[in-house]
């Protein structure tokens, strides 16, 4: 099943998927099958098609079917994008042969499936199934990781609500502490470091749009949640020279000259620095750690080389 080779290879090159679906297998069937519904007389459309089909005369009911069966026209409906069916196939496969190899088989497969279709709060149904009933399987990393993915997937624009990327970041951490020595891990922690830039980037937003309307204090405070809460992201270059700005704006300079003067210590190569360092020097003033205050005292401590 090349498109779930595809996907899972760019996360992990996990060696456990080859259990999940027989490909070469099911192409060489399908391939065969297709041909003998193309060719003439006799032997009627081939096994994938005439499966459940509506126009079959003397259709059986699915319980006569084998696991196997049913689980392979899973794959099939699968292979052909149709996920939906393909969903419904494997959730058939664990209600009629629960506990069954087949539908342990079938139900990673579904929470697969099902996040392929975008259907995110069924995936994580499916691979929190998977994590209950099969804790300690090959496949229970991937399930973890299929669970932090239907958060991961669904974080909003940096002007919505935030709920989600909380969500995804403990699933992730969820997936770096349980299996810290596989592919998922390390792809988990990947989009974690995303996910958290994610929520700083939230601050700024919400910082910037007080700043505009000269709501100086309330910007102050995001900036600052920035600084001190997301100092490892890229936002933070930006928050120090907006805070430059929304000290200077209340006249209170020593807040401002600290800013400025973590902003050079940091990052004196970046536009912001220049932009705080012009601002500075034309009120008179420059980039230094003075008073009493958060900044300087952060100041002191950065040149000491202890980052908050």
């Amino acid at each position: 099943m090349h498109d779930m080779r595809r996907d899972r290879a760019q996360h992990n090159g996990h060696t456990g998927r080859k259990r999940l679906v027989s490909t070469v297998a099911v192409l060489v069937l399908a391939t065969s099958l297709s041909a003998c519904s193309t060719g003439g007389g006799g032997g009627g459309g081939g096994w994938f098609s005439n499966l459940f089909a509506a126009n079959t005369a003397e259709k059986k009911p699915i319980e006569e079917y084998t696991a196997e069966e049913i689980y392979k026209r899973g794959e099939y409906d699968l292979e052909n994008g149709d996920y939906e069916e393909a969903a419904r196939w494997f959730g058939e496969v664990e209600r009629l042969y629960p506990y069954s190899n087949w539908a342990k088989r079938a139900l990673i497969m579904q929470a697969y499936t099902l996040h392929k279709d975008k259907e995110f709060e069924e995936a994580r149904a499916a691979a929190q199934r998977f994590l209950d009933f099969y804790p300690g399987d090959d496949d229970a990393a991937y399930a973890q990781f299929l669970l932090a993915l239907s958060y991961y997937d669904q974080i909003d624009d940096i002007g919505r609500d935030q709920g989600q990327t909380f969500r995804a970041l403990q699933a992730l951490r969820d997936v770096i502490e349980k299996y810290p020595d596989t592919e998922y891990a390390r792809s988990a922690i990947l989009k974690f470091d995303l996910a958290f830039d994610h929520l700083g980037g939230k601050e700024m937003e919400i910082g910037r749009y007080y700043l505009k309307r000269k709501h100086y204090a309330a910007a102050i405070n995001r900036f600052r949640v920035v600084v001190e809460q997301f100092q490892t992201t890229s936002h933070t270059p930006e928050a120090l020279h907006r805070l430059v700005e929304s000290y200077l704006s209340l006249g209170l300079t020593d807040e401002a000259q600290a800013a400025g003067a973590i902003l050079g210590h940091n990052f004196q190569s970046t536009e912001w620095y220049d932009d705080s360092y012009a601002l500075l020097t034309a009120h008179g003033l420059k980039p230094e750690a003075k008073g009493d205050n958060w900044l300087s005292a952060l100041y002191r401590q950065l040149v000491k080389g202890e980052w908050l």
